[in-house]
This record gives structure tokens, C-alpha cells and sequence, in this order.
């Protein structure tokens, strides 16, 4: 039976890609309750507070006394990229790919004249709109990012941020392709920021996930050819600020793991079109 004056996320399916979303944003609202933040997402904690689910169960699975802080680590260094973006183009367009449950479009703060469109799969978007709606400024599409015709809704005149997190590496290399010549056709100049997992992503992914990885790039300055409107900018590993985790043990943990090739394995990359 759902709470009184709670949202029911019971029907969302254990290990579907909305779980997923799920399993996210309650990772991110961990962290935010933790003594020294690193990403300090209040709005994700106040989305799990509103929402019944079996956070217990979510809990045990997730482990977030270690797995937060991945997820907080990169989620603020694609944060500090697009809030200097704002900062000199407060008028932008941004489009954020493969949203989830994110709360990117609250936690910064956008300037009043941004428009800001969070994008993803219409069940997605479905689950999402029982958490926010569409306002000034703000709008939510249900489509894949793969479907040209999404991008029509949007306004072609502004500077463009477009952000994707841990989406590309679940697409085939020809979408990416097709995906960036589409964004940056559209807009006259902009941002792209997103993360990639290695070329070893994919046979990884076989062994480990059922196959679900099917892109990954040993290095990413091969968009330049792809598109020559792209330049890059820089590169960050994921795990980078990892001495900004406040447990001396799970910092060294994560130090570790910076040391050996996983380094590499998921990266950062802002580039600029």
C-alpha cells in the first residue's frame, strides 16, 4: 500500500532501465546526506522522500556507502563544465540527453532566460512527470535521442549545452555519429559534454552485463574527424577528484583504482562545436 502523500513507484520493474534511473537518483540523494558533500543533490533527497519504493531492498543492492561517490564525482565535475557554460551564456539552450532522474535542471540554478529540455524514452519521461512538471523555461520530450525529430522542438537560435551522461556508450557507433552531426547542424555554436567508457567497454560488457555497452573509444579526439566543427577542450577520468571523498578508506580504495588502467576506463569529455 503506497504512503499517504506519497508518489507509487511500485510498479517499476526491478532491473529495468526506469530501475535504473531509480537506483541513480537514490545513490545521488545518499550522498547528499552524507557529513561533506561532493555533489550535495538536495533536490534528488527530496525526489526520494516524495516517492514509495522499496528503498530498503534498493539499499542492500546498491551498496551506497561505496557507490555514491562515483556517481557524485561525475556528476559534479559535468556540473562545474555547464554552470561556467551558463555563467557566459546565460540565454543558452540546453539539451539533456538520456535525463533519467536526474535533477541537473534544479540543482543548478539555470539562469532565468535558459530553456532547458530534459530528454529521454517516453517511459521515462512518463515516471519523471509524476515527479515535475513542464514550466517557463523548463521542458520534459519522451522520445529516443536516436529520433530526429525531437530536435525540431527545440530553438536553433541560442548558444547550446548539450549534455549526455552515461548515455552514449549504450548506442552504436553510427547513432553517435548521426547524433552529433544532427546537434551540431541544429545550433550555430555550443557546448558538448559527455562521458565515454574505453574501446574495451563493449567486450567487457559481454562478459560482465549481457552485451548492454555496444560503444566505447580509445581516444575521443577521433570526433574531431568526425565532425569538424568539433574542437575538444579537455578530458577528465571520472574518478579524478576521488581525494574529495570524505572516508579515508574508500579514498583510498578509489586511489587505487586510479592507479591501475580503470582509470581510463570512464572519462569526461567537453568539447565545443
Amino acid at each position: 500500500m503506497t504512503q499517504e502523500g506519497k508518489l507509487d513507484f511500485g510498479d517499476v520493474r526491478w532491473g529495468s532501465v526506469e530501475w535504473t534511473n531509480l537506483a541513480t537518483l537514490y545513490l545521488r540523494a545518499c550522498e547528499s546526506r552524507s557529513s561533506r558533500t561532493i555533489l550535495g543533490d538536495d533536490a534528488a533527497a527530496e525526489a526520494v522522500d516524495r516517492i514509495d519504493y522499496d528503498w530498503a531492498k534498493m539499499r542492500r543492492y546498491m551498496q551506497p556507502w561505496a557507490n555514491q561517490w562515483l556517481v557524485a564525482l561525475r556528476a559534479a565535475t559535468l556540473d562545474d563544465w555547464s554552470a561556467d557554460f551558463l555563467g557566459r551564456h546565460p540565454n543558452a539552450v540546453v539539451l539533456h540527453l538520456g535525463c533519467g532522474m536526474d535533477t541537473r535542471a534544479f540543482r543548478l540554478h539555470p539562469p532565468q532566460d535558459v530553456q532547458w529540455f530534459d530528454v529521454d524514452q517516453p517511459k521515462v519521461i512518463e515516471l519523471r512527470r509524476k515527479l515535475y512538471d513542464d514550466r517557463d523555461g523548463y521542458r520534459m520530450i519522451g522520445s529516443s535521442v536516436t529520433d530526429p525529430g525531437w530536435l525540431d522542438e527545440t530553438p536553433p537560435d541560442r548558444p547550446a549545452l548539450i549534455v549526455a551522461e552515461g548515455l552514449l556508450m549504450y548506442l552504436h557507433e553510427d547513432e553517435v555519429r548521426a547524433l552529433i552531426k544532427r546537434l551540431t547542424d541544429r545550433f550555430s555554436n555550443g557546448e558538448l559534454l559527455f562521458d565515454t567508457l574505453s574501446s574495451a567497454g563493449p567486450r567487457l560488457s559481454k562478459v560482465f552485463s549481457k552485451g548492454i555497452v555496444t560503444w566505447g573509444i580509445r581516444d575521443v579526439r577521433e570526433l574531431e574527424r568526425w565532425s569538424p566543427r568539433l574542437r575538444f577542450l579537455e578530458q577528465t577520468a571520472a574518478l579524478a577528484n576521488y581525494t574529495r571523498i570524505p572516508s579515508a578508506p574508500l579514498r583510498l580504495l578509489y586511489r587505487l583504482m586510479s592507479a591501475t588502467s580503470a582509470r581510463n576506463y570512464d572519462v569526461l569529455n567537453r568539447f565545443a562545436f
